[in-house]
């Protein structure tokens, strides 16, 4: 017979100020095989995790129910406390009180109350049939991959051959750096953007744990966290590399605007990386109009890529600080120029003359060739006019944008991308350097444009959490993972079909085909199950008879209110 704890957390006023705590409490005490129910103001202090380690030792519990917040960020919390008082973490059940009950019916106390008595009857039920698991481990091969050789790359790759990790750095094109090969200072320090790439690369080529693949790109990956096998395609060749942990560090490239404001059929009309690659030459302007969010923040592509204002503002600087007697514009509609020192420079910009006009989506400007030259039509919302801006060079400052290539890659490493085309990491806040997929990390501009010095933290962060596996050697497997009954299965494929992760195989063992699960790959998402005819396949810590009490359990406590 097992003996179950509950232990009911207040949250502060998260819950306690809709849910009756002390009913709960009360109620959860006459559920079966419950030994003691308890609460605490913050089950997840030191305080609360104490007392409950406590009541384990004292009560001899074998199950324990925790009825507190978010599973997500406070579930490791109460395993491991279960581990130190002697209870497999496998035998812990969380029920989420606050987000899935207290917050969504916040002005109905009697209901919020009455729905947590039947979360936590639940959550008891299930408890009582949980049985202890075992982590199961895999080795870790112990190389890295980085596809990408911009900065974000350069940085990650750096970082993981100081640290003695064999590391292999691919790169479509023939030359390391990415779009920053193609800027000549970075703000706002207005640094040489070639010695920073410089020092990366001469880390590189020092390191005998690194190896740079140019003219090379990723056609074929297949294996799983800790046991990858990515295929390598460069100068008429193919190399197959194993690796333990990969990194996407493939950037983004700059919107071409095609068609609009004379890109392409006026000379004068140019993008920001080809004014810096003018601005390098020493052909500085000596009248110049900027204009903002040209492809961006409008229907199609409606977000801020974030750097095009401190670029317009750098580059506006250099030709002011360069030519004292020129004449420079930039048109916006906001100047998205966040951090301190981004600040600095727009200060410096409006002292040093820069003029700042404004301009809505629906008087958008318009450049018009006229026998003097190029003019610029803006109306302008500050001062509710139309105004005429003469000028030698229109620059657009166009968003980044995500790489041709960036489907077909997701698509071979298996991981999502957003609306946009960007990657999508496993959660932007727990998780930003990481996909859904273990094993695969992401970092710099192809998760989103990002700053120079956002890619480097990014690329370091990455790297971090790449060599986690690698330098452990080995890779634990949480044992909630799909497992079939050879006796049961008709070795029918379904199973194959459904799994996202390719996680299952037909295999074939004294005569009898039935499915394996591969542990490493799998999941534990539960679409297997779903989808066996003969209830073969069951999911450790989520099986059909442990689904099957929490369901008897809510009808029977609804039974018991009528």
């Amino acid at each position: 017979m097992a003996r179950v704890g509950v232990f009911v957390c207040h949250c502060g006023l998260n819950i306690a100020s809709t849910v009756d705590i002390e009913k709960v409490v009360a109620y959860a005490r006459g559920l079966p095989d419950v030994v003691v129910a308890e609460h605490n103001l913050y089950s997840c202090s030191e305080e609360g995790l104490s007392s409950i380690r406590k009541s384990i030792e004292k009560n001899k519990l074998d199950r324990v129910v925790v009825a507190a917040c978010t599973p997500r960020t406070h579930e490791p919390l109460f395993r491991k406390t279960c581990e130190l008082a002697g209870v497999n973490k496998y035998l812990f059940e969380f029920v989420n009180i606050r987000e899935h009950c207290a917050w969504i019916h916040i002005k109905e106390p009697l209901s919020a109350t009455d729905k947590a008595e039947k979360l936590i009857a639940m959550g008891v039920a299930k408890a009582r049939l949980l049985e202890p698991q075992k982590e199961t481990e895999s080795s870790v091969i112990p190389t890295a991959v980085v596809i990408g050789g911009g900065l974000t790359g350069l940085t990650a790759a750096a970082s993981l051959a100081a640290q003695g990790i064999d590391t292999h750095l691919i790169e479509r094109e023939e030359k390391l750096g990415g779009v920053l090969g193609d800027v000549e200072v970075i703000s706002p320090e207005f640094s040489k953007s070639g010695d920073l790439i410089g020092q990366l690369v001469k880390e590189l080529k020092g390191s005998r744990h690194a190896k740079v693949h140019l003219g090379a790109k990723v056609v074929a990956v297949s294996g799983f966290i800790g046991n990858f096998e990515v295929t390598v395609e460069g100068k008429g060749k193919q190399e197959k590399i194993p690796a333990g942990a990969i990194i996407l560090a493939t950037g983004a490239q700059e919107f071409m605007p095609k068609g609009e404001y004379g890109f392409k059929e006026m000379p004068e009309v140019v993008t920001q990386l080809e004014l810096e690659r003018r601005l390098a030459s020493g052909n500085v302007p000596r009248r110049a109009v900027f204009i903002q969010c040209v492809g961006s923040r409008q229907p199609g592509r409606e977000y801020c890529s974030r750097i095009c204002c401190n670029a317009s503002l750098k580059n506006a600087l250099r030709i002011v600080r360069t030519r004292p007697d020129s004449r420079v514009s930039i048109i916006h509609r906001d100047i998205m120029s966040y951090g301190t020192a981004s600040e600095r420079l727009y200060r410096e910009a409006s002292d040093r003359g820069v003029v700042f006009l404004r301009y809505g989506l629906e008087r958008i400007p318009k450049v018009v060739r006229k026998k003097d030259g190029v003019v610029v039509e803006v109306y302008d919302e500050t001062i509710d006019e139309m105004v005429d801006l003469d000028t030698d060079l229109v620059v657009l400052a166009t968003p980044m944008v995500s790489r041709e290539d960036a489907r077909d890659l997701g698509k071979l490493l298996k991981v999502p991308l957003d609306k946009y085309g960007f990657f999508l990491e496993a959660h932007v806040k727990l998780r930003p350097v990481e996909f859904a997929t273990d094993g695969v990390f992401i970092a710099g501009s192809a998760r989103w444009p990002s700053s120079v010095t956002e890619c480097m933290g990014q690329g370091l962060a990455a790297a971090a959490k790449a060599s986690i596996p690698i330098r452990r050697g080995k890779v634990v497997v949480e044992a909630i993972t799909a497992s079939a009954d050879p006796d049961r299965c008709a070795a029918c494929g379904n199973c194959v079909i459904a799994c996202p992760y390719e996680a299952i195989e037909i295999v074939e063992e004294h005569g009898k085909r039935y499915a394996k699960v591969n542990e490493t790959k799998c999941k534990g998402c539960g679409t297997c199950v779903a989808a066996c005819p003969n209830d073969a396949m069951q999911q450790r810590g989520f099986t059909s008879q442990q689904l099957s009490s929490m369901i008897d359990a809510l009808i029977k406590s609804t039974e018991e209110e009528t």
